[in-house]
């Protein structure tokens, strides 16, 4: 069976392919990058939640194949700013903001506050010639830093302490991180709905 993800960043693919070899999926889901999706023009975001704009986008882009399409949305939820940035994480200083800029905002509006915990939000979504077929959520809690730490991971990734590690998620490499991440999370509990719903012929 082949599940083709809306993305071309080979982390993520990575990702997706571990999280189904950690379900014992990995002889049923050949896991690729959805054909040309670079020259594909991404559909415009207007979802109020994670959930909506997955959900947008799998069914958008399975139009491009017969194949399951999985897309994704998350974003970092800080309490004291009421969930902000949420789904706007990606853009919060802007349009095609650098993830520097947008963690110089989150940093500046978090100055002097007490209030600094936080978590990170994913949703998968999966679909097949228009229909959605499953859904799951992942998240991950952890602290605002007053200051980037680290350089590995992406986002906000330098700024975000997670206590049972000790430091933030900048501060280890991408297989620790995925094994308590919101991602990871999302994953494996969608690999895992998966194999319930899907015969293992895949029709």
């Amino acid at each position: 069976m082949k599940l083709v993800a809306a993305t071309s960043n080979a982390g993520k693919l990575k990702e997706l392919l571990r999280a189904c070899v950690e379900e014992g999926a990995d002889n049923r889901f050949e896991v690729a990058s959805l054909p040309g999706i670079r020259e594909i023009p991404p559909p415009e975001e207007t979802g109020a939640t994670y959930e909506e704009n997955a959900r947008l986008k799998a069914i958008y882009y399975s139009q491009f194949t017969p194949d399951l399409v999985l897309a994704e949305d998350s974003g970092l939820e800080v309490l004291a700013l009421g969930g902000a940035p949420g789904v706007r994480s990606a853009r919060y200083a802007g349009e095609g903001a650098s993830d520097a800029r947008n963690n110089d905002l989150l940093l500046e509006s978090m100055k002097g506050v007490a209030e600094r915990e936080a978590q990170f939000v994913s949703v998968v979504t999966v679909a097949r010639r228009g229909a959605v077929i499953a859904t799951a959520r992942g998240t991950v809690a952890g602290r605002i830093l007053d200051a980037p730490r680290g350089a590995n991971g992406f986002g906000y990734d330098p700024v975000f302490f997670y206590p049972p590690f000790g430091c933030s998620f900048g501060e280890v490499d991408t297989e620790r991180k995925f094994e308590v991440s919101h991602r990871g999370n999302a994953l494996r509990n969608l690999v895992h709905t998966l194999r319930k719903l899907l015969p293992a012929n895949g029709e």
